[in-house]
């Protein structure tokens, strides 16, 4: 379904306040920390409970602190200038513009986030390799995309919707384009590189996930969503249908139903996968010999 320009209109000035999110608080117990069951979830989480519900309650609930990753923090520091890139005039849009934010960016970064520090130390080598690999992704945009012929309707657009059962679902979409007809396109930037075809479903997951609430926000379906990959120079695409996020609606009220009943019962089993030789939490996962922290909400029986 297509929007018509004024339709389109509506969404490009439509802002969601992420504070609007709703929250629920829980009495902690004395000298415990207070802890909030889960009331939304986002592509991210989703994707952690489906990998390993524990690993969603460490993260969600007991909000366990994890180490600074250097190729997530590169992550964050990219996006920082594919955002502001759009903030120079079509024509000034070039590749030394863009490398030359990234310094900035890394710098302000650093200084919200002291604790980042702590990935280089007083490694001045690596910081300029780290910051050179940096400059390289961005440089690769410009072979995938010419941002001067671009206008984004939006960036860093927070998205939220509540279905009819109550979830809430959220997100944070990193460039919205609107076509001269009214089409909306839902652009993601990844900087690792892409995956083989059939390994495409997690991050086509996200982004159908993305394309939901749009068209629960505003009763029309994106005309495409595009990934692109900063690491091997590849942009897929993807075409969705109303289908298809009926299917993927379906997807996240069961995969909801779970989340609750884990978080009324306290059970969040570990499910071991390759992918726990990068996870922060092997010290307490059963899985490892470890044993989880005392559950901080109320728990009833299990059915």
């Amino acid at each position: 379904m297509s929007a018509s320009p004024s339709e389109a209109a509506d969404i490009v000035s439509a802002d969601v306040d992420p504070a609007a999110a709703p929250s629920v608080t829980v009495p902690a117990q004395a000298g415990a920390p207070e802890s909030r069951p889960p009331v939304s979830l986002s592509p991210s989480r989703a994707a952690d409970f489906m990998q390993c519900p524990l690993l969603y309650r460490l993260r969600v609930i007991d909000k366990l602190p994890e180490k600074p990753s250097a190729a997530a923090t590169r992550g964050t520091v990219v996006h920082t200038v594919l955002e502001k890139l759009f903030d120079l005039p079509s024509g000034q849009r070039t590749p030394e513009r863009a490398v030359a934010m990234v310094r900035p960016a890394w710098d302000a970064l650093l200084a919200e986030r002291p604790e980042l520090a702590e990935l280089f130390g007083e490694d001045a080598a690596g910081l300029g390799t780290w910051l050179a690999d940096a400059d390289k992704l961005v440089e690769r945009y410009f072979t995938l995309e010419d941002p001067n012929r671009l206008e984004p309707a939006r960036r860093e657009l927070y998205v939220q919707t509540t279905l009819e059962d109550g979830l809430v679902l959220r997100g944070v979409v990193d460039r919205l384009d609107v076509a001269p007809a009214g089409d909306l396109r839902v652009v993601d930037y990844k900087t690792g590189k892409a995956p083989s075809p059939m390994f495409q479903d997690k991050p086509l997951f996200q982004m159908k996930f993305y394309a939901l609430v749009l068209w629960r926000q505003h009763g029309r379906v994106p005309r495409r969503l595009q990934l692109v990959y900063l690491g091997s120079g590849d942009v897929i695409t993807y075409d969705p249908d109303e289908g298809e996020l009926l299917a993927v609606e379906r997807k996240l009220r069961a995969l909801w139903e779970a989340i609750d009943l884990a978080t009324r019962t306290g059970q969040w089993l570990p499910r071991r996968s390759k992918l726990c030789g990068w996870c922060d939490h092997r010290e307490v996962c059963p899985e490892f010999g470890g044993t989880p922290p005392v559950y901080p909400l109320p728990v009833v029986p299990a059915p």
